[in-house]
This record gives structure tokens, C-alpha cells and sequence, in this order.
């Protein structure tokens, strides 16, 4: 059997588990092969996973499984994306969706974050997942590199209102060499999609001399999808098969993004500590209404929320915003 949750549809059957590893054909249907196991549940700042523009201030629950249905050389998280999952499950967590969620409340979290490898090699139990989630008044969210298929598209829009997909680069040799997939098209199809159906940005990873060449044609793309589609541009910290690769020159970068900041609302650059394009500027009148720490390596903080009424102080002008501001330690639960 095929399975149709990514742009693969691999063939199942007998010891094969297709490019994530994580399914399985049992009697005619597509089933996983570790529902409920988890690689971690971490309380974290929405910021720090990254999203800006969705529940500012929020505190998050992230959570992941393993495998992936990309190959980056650079993957930071490797040692559980890229890793034969079989030989993991001995360090994993074993959760019901019920009692994820109650874990989320009592620890005062106002979302649930899948933020450590591609949800969709563990769709079945995120959809689990998103009804007792959707009973206890608490939104998901996650990161996607979206090289899923049309249908599984839909499934990720119906389990997480917001998400955060990764467009890696455009050029079909880019593509192949560095991320393992053919060419970017599905992603691109995908971006299109969902952001038709719930709140998007978008995080493109940096590698300098390498796809820093298409940061202009990127953005010129999100602009043709909606020109408020909140950009992260990370500053790249190789890891696995390219440790001994250059870290990117910030400065460089930052001079790149020029024209893309004339094309879109709201660019940041960061993952660096100390960057000082962390905070959300008014597009109309250059106000900041949303001013942000950054502590490098995804550890990014609010610190002043300056919107009124998801609108700038100054102007008035409307600001791209998902959900409402919650303090850090404000209530969880029901948004």
C-alpha cells in the first residue's frame, strides 16, 4: 500500500516503513508504527519555538515524536529526526492525547507546540491529540516543512491553528543536495493552501553561499501569497553532516534582506543573541509595537506588547496578530 501522508507516498509492506520510518501496513491500512510516544514535553515561550504573531507571550508546551521525510545535511535535530525509530522508543514517553493535554493544563500552558521533527509522520496521534485538546479550549500549533500531500495538508490545518512552515530554499538543486527532496513545489503548493486556512509564517534557515542567492525570490513569493506573512530568516548553526561549515555572517544577511523588507510587513532575522531585528515594527508608521529579546539558538522572549486592540498605538493601523496577547503566567486554558 501507498502511504499518502507526504510528498513520497512510499510503499508499504513487509520490513518497509517508507523514508520517515514511521508507518506501517497492517491488514489493507496505513497505520503508525509508535502511536502516544513521545521525545519530549517541554514548557516553552511561543517566541522561542518561533511564532510572533500568534499568542504573544504565551506559554507553550512543545512536544515531538521522531522521523522525518526530509534529509537536511544540517539538521540540529538529527538525533531524533534522522535516527531508526525503533531504536529510540526505549527513551520515549508513552501518553494518551488526555493525558497530554492535562499535562499542559496543570503546568499552566495556553497552547500545545509540535516543534522537533515533521508532524506528519505522526498525524494519526496529533489528531487524537487535537480533539481533547479542542474539548480543553486549547489551541495547537507546529512547525512543518510541509512536503505533504494535499490531503495530508488538510489534516495538519484541521489539527493546528497555527503553524510554522520551513521553505528551505527554491532551486531544485538546492534541493536535492541539501534537503533530499526533488524540488520545492509541493511546499510551495502547501504555503499557498494553508495560508488560506489558518495563521502561517514561514522560517527560511541561512546557509551563506549556498541559498542566501534566493532570499529576494522567497520573499518575492510570500509577497504574491500575502505580504503580512510573518518571515523568520534564520542565521543557520550547522549540525550534523556539516558541523565544519562557517556560521553566516550576520552582517551580510542582514544587507541581503534589504529589498525583501520593501516586500513584506514583517521580516526578522535572528537566532543569534543580540539581533536587532527581533521586534515587530508597524508597517504603516514604523512604530514598535511588539519589542522582543533575543537570546540566540530559539530562545527568544517577549518583553513589551505595545498593540492596542491588535492595532499600533500610534497610527491605529491593524497588526497581523493570531489569538490575544496572554502573560507568561496569565491563565491557561480556555483563549
Amino acid at each position: 500500500m501507498k502511504c499518502n501522508y507526504c510528498e513520497w507516498r512510499c510503499e508499504l509492506g513487509g520490513d518497509s516503513y517508507g523514508v520517515c520510518r514511521m508507518y506501517q501496513e497492517e491488514g489493507g491500512t496505513i497505520t503508525e508504527r509508535f502511536p502516544h510516544k513521545w521525545c519530549t514535553y517541554v514548557i516553552s515561550r511561543v517566541e522561542s519555538v518561533p511564532f510572533y504573531h500568534a499568542y504573544p507571550g504565551s506559554r507553550s508546551m512543545t512536544i515531538g515524536t521522531t522521523g522525518c521525510n526530509m534529509a537536511c545535511r544540517y539538521c540540529v535535530n538529527a538525533f531524533v529526526a534522522k535516527e531508526e525509530p525503533a531504536t529510540l522508543q526505549d527513551t520515549m514517553y508513552t501518553f494518551t492525547p488526555a493525558e497530554l493535554v492535562q499535562m499542559a493544563i496543570k503546568r499552566g500552558c495556553h497552547n500545545i507546540v509540535f516543534n522537533v521533527n515533521e508532524p506528519a509522520v505522526s498525524l494519526p496521534s496529533l489528531l487524537e491529540v487535537s480533539k481533547e485538546a479542542r474539548l480543553a479550549g486549547i489551541p495547537m500549533g507546529c512547525l512543518t516543512n510541509a512536503y505533504t500531500t494535499e490531503e495530508a495538508t488538510e489534516l495538519l490545518a484541521s489539527v493546528f491553528s497555527f503553524v510554522n512552515i520551513s521553505l528551505k530554499g527554491l532551486a531544485a538543486d538546492f534541493c536535492r543536495e541539501y534537503v533530499g527532496i526533488p524540488d520545492a513545489k509541493p511546499i510551495l503548493r502547501n504555503i499557498k493552501r494553508l495560508a488560506s486556512l489558518t495563521h502561517v509564517e514561514v522560517t527560511t534557515p541561512v546557509i551563506e553561499s549556498v541559498n542566501d542567492s534566493e532570499l529576494d525570490q522567497i520573499a518575492a513569493f510570500l509577497a504574491d501569497v500575502d505580504k503580512e506573512i510573518p518571515w523568520h530568516v534564520f542565521r543557520l548553526l550547522p549540525e550534523y553532516k556539516m558541523k565544519e561549515a562557517e556560521y553566516p555572517n550576520i552582517e551580510a544577511i542582514n544587507v541581503a534582506l534589504e529589498k525583501s523588507r520593501q516586500l513584506l510587513s514583517y521580516v526578522y532575522f535572528h537566532n543569534f543573541v543580540g539581533s536587532d531585528w527581533v521586534n515587530t515594527l508597524c508597517p504603516q508608521c514604523g512604530s514598535a509595537v511588539i519589542e522582543r529579546f533575543s537570546l540566540g539558538c530559539g530562545g527568544d522572549k517577549l518583553d513589551r506588547y505595545n498593540c492596542r486592540d491588535k492595532a499600533c498605538p500610534e497610527c491605529g493601523h491593524r497588526i497581523k496578530l493570531y489569538g490575544d496577547h496572554i502573560k507568561w503566567n496569565g491563565q491557561g486554558g480556555q483563549l
